[in-house]
């Protein structure tokens, strides 16, 4: 009888181990093209002052400017900097070589969400343009999981991601651009009415539309996957309008706020949700190059990444000579799941969860040492460099035996 009751705990207990009780649940969120210098340091005061970029400089510099670096980022982004910088981590400050960085070579948006999504650095993604993507993403994966099963979404502003998530193929419920929602209720019925009346629908939609759909989403239906990409930031970017774009910050800086402190009011979400906060791609580094981003632009491939909830230690900055790419966040993000991301294509490896705000990456891919160099812009050049040499050496050795 002893035997069949040991036994029988050993079963209850492994069953237990491999399939979590209370899964945790994932909020990802994405703000396109937001550099790491704003997240870190705040206001760039070059750009700040200039009349090109901003149409009130005093007015701007009133609202986000402070002596030091630390004021200034607390001033833009005054949840990232208090509840984020206390229970939270945030990596990629160069200023303490903390590095976060995209694999692929373009750094554009479509192959920065792949990448972020599939965990693969596909070199044959190479555009923006609204074609389904072939490679298989986290989000379809934790929906065919048995504790994810049917209880995973995505909003986003910009319309492309319907076909970055291939919802044909996944299935996935995506809400993206000026899409109508298709929920019933007066919340819902008021977000539709505002999108149909609005004049000129680009291919990004205003961002609080996408996060009041969101926000309502969730209260009613409680999804243990959520993704939300948000886009404005990118916009105000690429037309040069700083003021804008800073503004466009701290409206970001307040919704996640918004959704942080909801969950953390919800039952059904309390210590039991992870938020993993990044970006797609960044932009260049230089002040007259800021708002500009592509293989070509240098600072263009540097980005950065938050992360809050169960699992993650309360670290604040990361200060330690570290490198992540954005391609591990979707093995990172199954690994806090207890789960194994698998697809129909390679899909790096997790980084290293840090113990401390000085711990190092200790792995080959983390050290440098990865294939996707290749892919690269100075990858493409050094084989080109490394093929013309080979080929110049073969044939000097040709002659000299022909000689």
């Amino acid at each position: 009888m002893k035997i069949y009751l040991i036994a029988l705990l050993q079963f209850i207990c492994t069953a237990s181990f491999t399939q979590p009780v209370n899964p945790k649940n994932v909020f990802i969120i994405t703000t396109d093209g937001l550099r790491w210098q704003e997240v870190f340091n705040g206001a760039d005061e070059k750009i700040i002052t200039d009349v090109d970029f901003v149409k009130d400089t005093m007015l701007t510099k009133e609202m986000f400017w402070a002596e030091s670096p630390e004021e200034r980022r607390k001033k833009l982004m005054p949840f990232f900097w208090s509840i984020l910088a206390n229970r939270g981590q945030l990596h990629g400050n160069r200023k303490f070589s903390n590095k976060v960085n995209v694999s692929n070579p373009y750094k554009i948006s479509y192959p920065g969400y792949n990448e972020i999504l599939t965990g693969y650095a596909d070199p044959l993604v190479i555009t923006n343009k609204p074609n389904n993507n072939k490679n298989e993403n986290l989000l379809e994966y934790l929906n065919k999981q048995p504790a994810y099963k049917d209880d995973v979404v995505a909003f986003s502003s910009w319309n492309v991601f319907p076909y970055i998530l291939n919802e044909k193929r996944s299935g996935l419920p995506v809400n993206s651009g000026y899409e109508l929602v298709k929920e019933q209720g007066p919340v819902f019925d008021m977000i539709n009415e505002v999108q149909d009346s609005v004049s000129q629908k680009e291919a990004t939609r205003y961002d609080l539309l996408t996060f009041l759909h969101t926000k309502e989403y969730i209260q009613q239906h409680h999804p243990k996957i959520m993704m939300l990409s948000l886009g404005e930031t990118d916009e105000f970017g690429h037309k040069g309008q700083y003021d804008q774009y800073l503004q466009q910050v701290k409206n970001v800086d307040n919704m996640i706020a918004e959704l942080w402190y909801l969950v953390q009011t919800d039952p059904f979400y309390k210590d039991n949700t992870i938020f993993m906060i990044t970006t797609d791609h960044g932009r260049g580094s230089k002040p007259s190059k800021w708002y500009s981003h592509s293989m070509l632009v240098k600072g263009a491939s540097e980005t950065w990444l938050a992360m809050i909830g169960p699992g993650i230690n309360p670290l604040g900055e990361m200060k330690s000579n570290t490198q992540i790419w954005q391609k591990q966040i979707a093995a990172t993000l199954a690994k806090l799941l207890e789960q194994k991301f698998e697809a129909n294509h390679p899909v790096a490896t997790s980084f290293q969860l840090p113990e401390s705000a000085y711990s190092k990456q200790m792995s080959l891919v983390t050290l440098g040492f990865s294939l996707d160099f290749l892919y690269s812009s100075k990858g493409l050049m050094a084989v080109i460099i490394l093929f013309l040499l080979v080929k110049l050496y073969r044939k000097r050795s040709a002659i000299k035996l022909q000689q």
